[in-house]
C-alpha cells in the first residue's frame, strides 16, 4: 500500500485540484428498477454502459489537467486486505444494512467471503439479490415469512455522488450523517476509509456520523481559508451546521467564519452546490431562483460560544464582505433566461468544478449556462451527460477533493 502524507488540505473552492475521490458507477446502476426509484432516490432508470463511458471522460479530464484520480473502491479494497477489519467492514456493514437475523447474516458471511477484496467491496455497492445467495440453512420466523422485495442488502447507486458522504475543510473532514436512510451507509466507507487507510490517518471530524442531525456535503463550500459557506437545504439541518461551526470555529484552523445559506427546501434544489457554486477568485454561478428567498447567516467564534448574525445585504455583498473582494460577479444558470435556467438547474447547470482558477469542468448539455461562463471569462471543459445526470448530480456531486493548492 503506497503512503502519501497528503492526507486532506482543502481550504478553497477553485485552488489546483491536485487529489480527488470519486466512484465509477458500477453494478449498482443495474439494480435499479421502476418499483423502487424512489426508495432509491432516482428519479429514472441509468443505462450503465453509457455512464461509465460518460465517467470516464470526467476522469480523463481530471488526468488531463494533472490531478490524481483516487476510486472509492480501490482504496476500500486495500483496507480490507487486513482480515480483522474485512470481519468487522462486514458486520458493521449487515448491520446498517438490517440484516436482523442471525440465519442470514451467517449465510451472507459465507457469500462474502468467497470474494476478493475488490469483488467484496464492489458487491456492497451493487447490493445483493435473494437469488444470488443460497438458502438460509437455521432459519427464524422473519426468514420463512414471504417477502417480495427481491434484495438482501439493496443497492448503493448515489455512491457516485461522492461529494455528500463526507466533505474536506481545512486539514480536516466532516464525516455526515445522510438525511436518507437510503444514502446513510454510504458513510460507512468514508469511516473506514479515516480510521484505517494509512493515507488519511489522524484526520480531524469537525462533524462524525454518529450525530444525530443530517448533513451533507453537497451543502458544504470552502469559499476561503476563512470562510465555510454550508447551504441549510433539504438535506442539512441548521443544528448540525452550528454543531459544525463549533467544532471547526474553535480549532487551531484558520477559519473564522461560516456562512450558512438557507435555501428552499425542495428535492430540485437539494443541496447549496446545485444552486451556487465559485469558479473564479470572484465570480460564482447560481440559480436566480434562489436569489429572491434566500437568507444568509454568519457565524463567528465568540468568547464563550458563537455568535450568529443575520446578514440584511444581497448575497453580493456579503460575498464582497467576506471574501475582502472589490466586486463579486454572479453568473446566472441558464444565463438569466428563466425557462433556460429551469430547465439547466434540473440538471445541474450550477453544479461545477473548478480545477483551477477560472476553469471549470461542467455537464455538455447545459450549454445555455457554459455560454454564459465562457461570456464571463470562465474556461469550460465539457464532457458527455445523457446518463449521469439522471442521477440528478453534477460534477461537483460526483468529486470529494482531498487536496487543493493554496490560493
Amino acid at each position: 500500500m503506497t503512503v502519501q502524507k497528503d492526507g486532506i488540505h482543502v481550504y478553497n473552492e477553485i485552488g489546483q485540484l491536485k487529489s480527488v475521490l470519486l466512484h465509477c458507477p458500477g453494478n449498482e446502476i443495474e439494480n435499479i428498477v421502476p418499483d423502487y426509484l424512489r426508495r432509491l432516490l432516482f428519479d429514472e432508470i441509468a443505462y450503465l454502459k453509457q455512464a461509465q463511458k460518460e465517467h470516464n471522460q470526467f476522469s480523463d479530464l481530471l488526468r488531463n489537467e494533472a490531478v490524481e484520480v483516487l476510486y472509492l473502491t480501490d482504496l476500500m479494497a486495500e483496507i480490507l486486505e487486513n482480515k480483522d477489519v474485512r470481519t468487522q467492514f462486514l458486520e458493521d456493514f449487515m448491520e446498517e444494512g438490517k440484516i436482523a437475523t442471525e440465519g442470514l447474516r451467517e449465510c451472507l458471511r459465507e457469500y462474502f467471503n468467497k470474494m476478493t477484496p475488490k469483488d467484496m467491496i464492489r458487491k456492497c455497492i451493487s447490493g445483493v439479490q435473494k437469488s444470488e445467495v443460497p438458502g438460509i440453512k437455521n432459519k427464524c420466523l422473519a426468514d420463512m415469512v414471504k417477502n417480495p422485495y427481491p434484495f438482501y442488502l439493496d443497492p448503493i447507486p448515489n455512491l457516485y455522488f461522492q461529494r455528500d458522504p463526507f466533505s474536506s475543510i481545512g486539514k480536516g473532514v466532516t464525516l455526515n450523517v445522510m438525511s436518507s436512510i437510503t444514502r446513510n451507509r454510504e458513510t460507512l466507507f468514508a469511516t473506514y476509509l479515516f480510521d484505517f487507510h494509512p493515507r488519511f490517518q489522524n484526520v480531524p471530524r469537525w462533524y462524525n456520523r454518529d450525530k444525530t442531525h443530517p448533513i451533507e456535503g453537497g451543502d458544504e463550500l470552502v469559499l476561503s481559508d476563512k470562510v465555510v459557506a454550508v447551504g441549510v437545504s433539504d438535506r442539512t439541518d441548521p443544528i448540525a451546521v452550528e454543531k459544525m461551526a463549533r467544532k471547526l470555529l474553535y480549532s487551531e484552523e484558520s477559519f473564522e467564519v461560516v456562512l450558512a445559506f438557507d435555501i428552499p427546501k425542495a428535492r430540485e434544489y437539494m443541496h447549496l452546490d446545485t444552486v451556487f457554486t465559485m469558479v473564479d477568485y470572484d465570480k460564482f454561478t447560481i440559480y436566480p431562483g434562489i436569489e429572491a428567498p434566500l437568507d444568509v447567516y454568519s457565524i463567528k467564534k465568540g468568547a464563550n460560544q458563537l455568535s450568529i448574525s443575520y446578514e440584511h445585504e444581497k448575497l453580493s455583498q456579503v460575498l464582497k464582505k467576506y471574501l475582502n473582494l472589490p466586486s463579486v460577479k454572479l453568473i446566472r444558470c441558464g444565463d438569466g433566461n428563466p425557462i433556460a435556467a429551469g430547465r439547466e438547474q434540473w440538471s445541474d447547470g450550477s453544479n461545477t468544478l473548478a480545477i483551477h482558477p477560472g476553469k471549470v469542468i461542467c455537464y455538455d448539455r447545459n450549454y445555455v449556462t457554459n455560454e454564459a461562463l465562457r461570456k464571463n471569462g470562465v474556461e469550460v471543459l465539457e464532457f458527455e451527460s445523457y446518463e449521469l445526470s439522471r442521477g440528478r448530480g453534477g460534477p461537483r456531486c460526483m468529486s470529494m477533493p482531498l487536496v487543493r493548492s493554496n490560493l
